[in-house]
């Protein structure tokens, strides 16, 4: 769908009830109508008995507009998954599931913080483009917060109670201002954390302008640029991946008083999402609800569950 509501007045009045955040939803799973999930037949009709539930005419198979996507189970009413979306997608610096339990007057803090938490897992688009062109890369640490990793760490490149994180900005018209970023939680900083980086997120020919870190050289499909900092503050070197670093230190401190190990890179791919989609907000609150309608289901145990090591 193109259209979005550009003003919180306009998204009060289009998604006022169930029946309105329904079809949006269906419109936005459904774009040439429904299509049965188990067959791929497109003959279905509307249950009267359900509501906003299909049945295939070929293999009677039901499908809700919410089942086999994030919401799918969910307790709560569309009208708040929306106004969730939303908050989360608009806000400039983002929401914390604390202030989103008070704004939205939820029961607890749980029901906000699964909903932040399936909201997050939606921040990554599928097939999403590679970084292109001059792409700047270096890597940084940000403090644990936990009771075993305490605030401070260890100085210089030392990994003692930090978590490591990697980075890349896209260098737009000859280093007028940063593109999109990416951003991943890694183990090292080897060839063996930094090149599967590399693959994954820049496109083949990019140009990889780093600070001459040995692990960098050697990466498959890109061109090495490096550019050995010795004396010289890196951020002279990589002003905007720089930039982005100090971005995230202060958004992690002002939103959720400091990340976390066991969820790092949800919150990265948070802050990757609202980045990249700075120059239009409300353009993310469409976004956000197309990649949730097409996420597969995300339970609990396996939001509270440690995301994979790197």
């Amino acid at each position: 769908m193109s259209d979005f509501p550009r003003s919180l007045i306009e998204f009060q009045q289009r998604f006022s009830d169930e029946e309105a955040c329904a079809k949006y939803l269906f419109a936005t799973r459904w774009s040439q109508g429904f299509v049965c999930p188990g067959c791929g037949t497109s003959k279905a009709w509307e249950l009267q008995t359900k509501s906003w539930t299909w049945e295939c005419a070929s293999c009677g198979r039901q499908t809700s507009v919410t089942a086999g996507a994030i919401m799918h189970h969910s307790k709560l009413p569309l009208t708040t998954w929306f106004w969730a979306a939303y908050l989360m997608a608009t806000h400039s610096n983002g929401i914390s599931a604390l202030q989103l339990q008070r704004q939205l007057g939820l029961g607890s803090y749980r029901s906000a913080w699964l909903l932040c938490g399936k909201l997050r897992q939606s921040m990554v688009a599928p097939g999403r483009t590679a970084l292109a062109g001059l792409v700047e890369i270096d890597e940084t640490e940000i403090p644990c917060r936990s009771k075993n990793d305490p605030v401070t760490g260890g100085g210089g490149r030392s990994h003692q109670r930090k978590m490591l994180i990697v980075g890349a900005v896209e260098v737009q018209d000859g280093g007028a201002g940063p593109g999109r970023i990416r951003l991943s939680k890694v183990s090292d900083y080897s060839a063996d954390s930094l090149h599967p980086f590399i693959a994954g997120n820049l496109a083949p020919g990019a140009t990889a302008k780093t600070d001459g870190w040995s692990a960098y050289p050697g990466a498959p499909s890109v061109k090495h640029d490096p550019h050995v900092v010795g004396k010289m503050a890196a951020h002279i070197v990589l002003p905007w991946v720089h930039r982005i670093f100090s971005n995230l230190k202060i958004w992690a401190l002002g939103v959720y008083h400091g990340l976390r190990r066991k969820h790092l890179q949800s919150y990265l791919d948070e802050f990757v999402f609202r980045f990249n989609r700075r120059r239009s907000r409300h353009a993310a609150f469409r976004s956000l609800l197309g990649i949730a309608a097409g996420h597969p289901p995300f339970s609990y145990n396996m939001l509270i569950a440690p995301e994979a090591k790197s």
